[in-house]
Parts: C-alpha cells; sequence; structure tokens
C-alpha cells in the first residue's frame, strides 16, 4: 500500500500563501487521511459472506462473518463494517459487475493506527484491496473577488451589444474575445478569438435539457437567478425528506447530493464557503439570454433550456471531503444520468515543488492506481455506465483541473489517459503563470491570470481581476451574486461545458456516439496553441491583501508542446460532430409481465419536440400503451414478442420489437 503524502486540491483566483518548513502546520495537514477508517475491497467469496450478515439496507453490521477477518478486527477492538455503495435496484446489475459491490468501509476504534490496522489487512487472502480514506483539500484559502453592486452598474451602464443580452457578457472575454479587452497603448495582452469559440457553434445549439452536468465541488446556489432555470431536477423526491421516496440510495435528493453532511440539501452559506461550485455552475450553464448576469457555454437561450447541473456536494466550508464522499459523488452522477462530471480537484502533481506544497503525488499511472484503488474503480464505473445505448452518449467523459503549481505534469486522475485534463490559459493564448503543463495534460481551456493583468484598470476601475473569469456567486456571498476566479479549477468547466454543448448537439441531431469517440473529437478540433508559448511572460506576484508585490517572469517556451492539443474549440467540436457517430433509433423495449416502460418518442425523431405521434401494436395481447403528455407508458400483459410502430406527425415512421417475459425488469433482465 502506498502512503504518499499528497492531498487533493482545487485552485480559485486567491490562492494559498505556501506554508514555510518553519511554520507549524495545522493539524489536518497532518494527516492525508481519515484516521480509525479504512476502505477494502473483499474477494467475491468474502463479499458474500459479508453480504450475509448485514442487517440493514444501509448495510451496517458488527460483523463480517469472515473467520480470518473478524479475527484480526476482534485484535483492535470494537469495529463496524458499511457497504460503499448503497444498493440500488435500477443499478445493482452493473454494479456487481464493476464489482462496486465488494468494497466496503471499515471504521475501528483508535487503540491502532490505520497504518497498523492496514497491514494486518493487506496480509489475509480475503481481501484484495486496501484503501486509505484519503482527505481532500483544497490548495486556497482565500474566495472569489465579488463583484460589488457599485461596479456592476457602471458595467452595466457602459455594456456593449453582444450575441448575448446579458448585460455582463461583454466582460467575459473568455466567451467571446475580440481582442480588444486588453489592450492600452503599447500593453497587448490579449488576442482576438483566444477564446472557447462558442459563438458560431451557437449556431447550432445552445444547450439540451436532456444533459446533464455533475458538478464535484462545493455546492451549486440553485436559487440563483441565472441558474435556478438550469438545474437538475429530480422529479420523484421531495425537498427537505429523510425518506428514499425514489429508491436511488439517497434521501431528498431534488438538486444533487451533500455527500459532505450525508443529506439531501445542497448548502452554500458556511462562512468559509469560497463560492466555487456556484462559479464553475454559472460557466457552464447560466441561464443565456435572459437579460440579467452572465452568459455561459450551454445555458441555452432564454426560454429554451440550457443543460442541466446536478449538484454533488463534496466541500463545505473548512470541511474537507474524503474518498469515501467522492466514490460515492461519482457513482451517484452516473446512475442519475449525468454525462459529463466537472471536477475542478485532483491529487497533487508527482512534479510539484515540495518546498511549496509539502509533498508530491502519485507520477504515473501505476501510482495513480496504487494509492487510489477505489477512486479509479469509481471513475472507470462512470466512464463505463454513465450515459445510455439509447441517448447521444454510452458511457462518460470525467474532466479534471490539471493543477495549479506551474509543474511540468498534471496531477492526477486527470493525467490518466481515460479522462480529462485541462491547463489554464490568459485571454492572450499564452499559459497562465500558475498551470501545469506536460506529461497528462489533454487540452487547455482559459482560466485566467491575475497576476498577468496586475497592470490593466480598465473604466470601470476594475484592476487585475478582470483577467480572471467572471461567473455566477452564491447570492449569500456577493451582493450582486457574480465575481471573478481564476485556475486551472475556472479553466475545466470551459471543456465541460463545451463537451455538455456537442452531446447536446448530438441529441439535437439524434446521433448517437460512444464516449470515447466524443472524447478523441474534443482533443483533435482543439486550436493550437503552441505558437504563443513563446518569450518571456512578465508578471506580478499578486496577494488579496497587498496587491502587486514582486515582478516575476515566466519562460514560455517550456509550456510549448506541454499546453495539450490546443484550446478546447467549442465550433470546431461540433462541426466535427455533425454527421458523425450513428443514427438514434426507437429502442427496442424489454418488460417483465406486468411491467411498465416509460419512452418519449420525441427524442428519436429530429426537431421531435414539435412533432405529435401515434403508435401501434401488432399484437395488443402481448402488450398496451398509454399516452400521457407527450410520453408513451408500455406494459407488458403476457409472455411472447410483438412488433410495434411509432408514426411522427411529420409523415416519418419507426418500427421496434416489445419482448416480454417472466422475470424481466422494465429495462432489461434480470
Amino acid at each position: 500500500m502506498m502512503l504518499l503524502g499528497a492531498a487533493l486540491w482545487m485552485g480559485s483566483c486567491t490562492k494559498e500563501e505556501p506554508v514555510m518548513p518553519n511554520e507549524e502546520p495545522k493539524e489536518e495537514m497532518q494527516k492525508p487521511y481519515v484516521e480509525g477508517e479504512l476502505i477494502v475491497k473483499f474477494s467475491a467469496e468474502a463479499a458474500a459472506i459479508v453480504e450475509q450478515q448485514e442487517a440493514t439496507r444501509a448495510g451496517v453490521v458488527t460483523r463480517s462473518g469472515v473467520g480470518s477477518v473478524d479475527e484480526v478486527l476482534d485484535l483492535i477492538g470494537s469495529y463496524e463494517l458499511e457497504r460503499v455503495f448503497p444498493r440500488v435496484a435500477t443499478a445493482e446489475e452493473q454494479t456487481r459487475e464493476a464489482e462496486l459491490d465488494r468494497w466496503y468501509v471499515v471504521r475501528f476504534s483508535d487503540e491502532y493506527t490505520t497504518e497498523e490496522v492496514a497491514a494486518r489487512l493487506e496480509k489475509l487472502g480475503e481481501v484484495q484491496r486496501v484503501n486509505l480514506n484519503h482527505t481532500i483539500k483544497r490548495a486556497y484559502t482565500g474566495k472569489a473577488t465579488p463583484l460589488s453592486r457599485e461596479k456592476l452598474d457602471r458595467m452595466m451602464q457602459q455594456s456593449r451589444a453582444t450575441t448575448m443580452n446579458d448585460p455582463l457578457a461583454p466582460m467575459q472575454w473568455n466567451m467571446i474575445n475580440d481582442g480588444t479587452m486588453f489592450t492600452s497603448g503599447e500593453i497587448v495582452k490579449s488576442v482576438k478569438d483566444a477564446d472557447v469559440q462558442v459563438e458560431k457553434a451557437w449556431s447550432r445549439t445552445m444547450g439540451n435539457e436532456t444533459v446533464i452536468v455533475a458538478v464535484l465541488d462545493e455546492g451549486v446556489d440553485f436559487t440563483h437567478p441565472d441558474l435556478a432555470a438550469n438545474m437538475w431536477v429530480n422529479r420523484d423526491e421531495i425537498a427537505g425528506s429523510k425518506v428514499d421516496n425514489d429508491n436511488n440510495g439517497y434521501a431528498g435528493d431534488v438538486h444533487g447530493y451533500n455527500f459532505i453532511k450525508d443529506v439531501g440539501t445542497i448548502t452554500t452559506n458556511d462562512i468559509y464557503d469560497s463560492g466555487h461550485g456556484s462559479h464553475v455552475a454559472g460557466v457552464i450553464s447560466a441561464v443565456n439570454n435572459n437579460g440579467e448576469g452572465v452568459s455561459s457555454i450551454a445555458g441555452g437561450n432564454g426560454s429554451q433550456g440550457g443543460v442541466r447541473i446536478m449538484s454533488c456536494q463534496v466541500f463545505s466550508g473548512n470541511l474537507s471531503g474524503t474518498s469515501l464522499q467522492v466514490v460515492r459523488a461519482i457513482k451517484y452522477a452516473a446512475d442519475n444520468g449525468a454525462v459529463v462530471l466537472q471536477c475542478s480537484w485532483g491529487f497533487i502533481s508527482g512534479s510539484a515543488n515540495i518546498y511549496d506544497w509539502g509533498s508530491q503525488g502519485p507520477r504515473t499511472q501505476e501510482e495513480f492506481e496504487a494509492y487510489a484503488p477505489l477512486e479509479k474503480a469509481a471513475l472507470d464505473y462512470f466512464v463505463r455506465y454513465a450515459g445510455s445505448p439509447n441517448g447521444p452518449i454510452d458511457g462518460g467523459i470525467a474532466v479534471f483541473a490539471a493543477g495549479n503549481e506551474s509543474a511540468d505534469m498534471a496531477g492526477y486522475p486527470g493525467a490518466s489517459d481515460d479522462y480529462v485534463s485541462v491547463a489554464g490559459t490568459a485571454a492572450d493564448f499564452t499559459g497562465a503563470v500558475y498551470t501545469n503543463y506536460g506529461f497528462g495534460t489533454s487540452i487547455s481551456a482559459p482560466g485566467g491570470d491575475q497576476d498577468y493583468y496586475y497592470d490593466y484598470v480598465d473604466e470601470n476601475h476594475n484592476y487585475g481581476e478582470v483577467g480572471c473569469i467572471l461567473s455566477t456567486l452564491p447570492m449569500s456571498k456577493s451582493e450582486t451574486g457574480y465575481g471573478y476566479m481564476e485556475g486551472t479549477s475556472m479553466a475545466c468547466p470551459h471543456v465541460s461545458g463545451v463537451l455538455a454543448l456537442g452531446i447536446s448537439y448530438a441529441a439535437d441531431q439524434r446521433r448517437h456516439f460512444k464516449a470515447e469517440e466524443l472524447q478523441k473529437l474534443l482533443i483533435e478540433s482543439a486550436t493550437p496553441i503552441d505558437s504563443y508559448q513563446t518569450g518571456t511572460k512578465l508578471y506580478m506576484r499578486y496577494t488579496a491583501d497587498l496587491g502587486p508585490i514582486q515582478p516575476m517572469q515566466l519562460n514560455l517556451s517550456a509550456l510549448r508542446g506541454g499546453m495539450g492539443s490546443g484550446q478546447v474549440n467549442a465550433e470546431a467540436f461540433l462541426a466535427a460532430i455533425d454527421g458523425g457517430g450513428v443514427e438514434l433509433k426507437f429502442p427496442n423495449i424489454y418488460l417483465g409481465t406486468g411491467a411498465v416502460s416509460v419512452v418519449s418518442p420525441a427524442l428519436y425523431f429530429v426537431d421531435g419536440e414539435q412533432l405529435s405521434y401515434t403508435l401501434s401494436i401488432q399484437n395488443p395481447q402481448v402488450a398496451s400503451f398509454r399516452e400521457m403528455a407527450g410520453l408513451y407508458y408500455l406494459q407488458g400483459l403476457a409472455e411472447g414478442q410483438t412488433q410495434a410502430t411509432v408514426t411522427a406527425s411529420n409523415g416519418q415512421s419507426q418500427h421496434f420489437m416489445i419482448t416480454v417475459r417472466r422475470g424481466a425488469g422494465g429495462n432489461g433482465w434480470l
């Protein structure tokens, strides 16, 4: 078992000062994992025995039933075991296929250290893996730079026309960069089109509400006037409920789940919250063209909804998340419909400066898998099981921030080829002064660069912060609900947003792709930016309290070839999707006798939302149907098979088969 001294991190506009060696570290810095807990993977045989011992649906037991395991645990005093992932009937088959049912958290007394217990358990043949419950730490103490009411009023008075009527859109160089924003006399720090190329992409789609992005972060302000309409809503759940009404393993999860506090209520008002989750969400899907606030990449067009944000809260105030909470959030996202996993965090890179960061993370794929086997297993579950073979994407895509350590490799998990790792750029395509680059970096995106724009002051008395990313903040954290942040954690949601926009376009066109196909198209369609990584980049080290304090320089040539395939390009990505994949067809239906399956025909005809439908079943003895609000409820009546036809009002028809068998579930065979 590897006991690397790595913690997980996130980045923001105000970066934390490094801890010096002569400073006494905080207690939470001394232990990069939770004491008194281990997460273990049992062998198939041992897991079956433990499962028989489970006394409740939650699976908390005080005996494993496995002799060798209980013998070891009896020596350390009282203990309990709990299955890591709650049982969900609709996902249990794939959970077992991925062997996630065999992971248990073991909690024990403090008579022995976690390392000692781990060493004992690792020797047992019934225990296949031992995972420390890593503590997730954020590498910053500062919060966003809120936009004051005075500045907001001035900016709105001087706002110029753009594609969107959102008044703050002209300040979002990351969305539409005309090359003039950071040009003053001889100072030129912007390049036309050094953005995510979303303006022309909007002529194809502005987002589809069937596409869900899971934001693993601080909580998202689901009441924010620029976010509320684009929040994911679990319509089968009840807000504030302590009962799991929809049987998905979590109670009260209307807009997502608070994994930190194990409740359905998402929070954003802790005194130590930074607003990061809401800021990230705004980049992806703030409501576009609503005459309010900011624009976003995939936020729809006013009354036409954008992609949906699912809030998976893994940070809250100064509470550190853990491996246990994060992996549950990842699986929850996959099981509840998310297809993009937005992760502005990761392990410190294996090339991080130990003097500044106190430790280094995994350097290779092998080290990552040895250090965090459960995190890897949960991410692979998302990559494989998110999405649908009957939707625009089969599988899911996980997007990570590369890191803010100026290191020559990205941090894991993003550095893995299986996921996407995002470096940060400024408004002139140059790499941000803080960004990680090199090995493991997939692609780049605007992340902001306040230290680089220290000498820029605009007519609204905005200083270097305008070189950061402007987005939404919780209303409890800002009088205006908007503010600035920077970091690869801000670059990350630009890529998540472009991915969501591309999946929306595939959905609009009724095309189907494998997740790995879309990930490849995303990387290959990026704008090359190596030619901008030349010369010396001058900047001023900046602190929130003192402002610019120390002149610095960055040799940009070191970044050449290290910024991934280039800067994410929404227009080129959607063009690559156009006509690709395979055509979506009305799916064959598998039912048990008496079971009901619900399907929307609009999902399988281009412009299907504007059409009406009729459905006929060749043999009504096998199955029946009823229509309600554009949905068809198909019910199995008797074992057998029959052809059925759905016909749209434009004259197009699609044939499909209905198969009914005893013991079959609504979505497949049991």
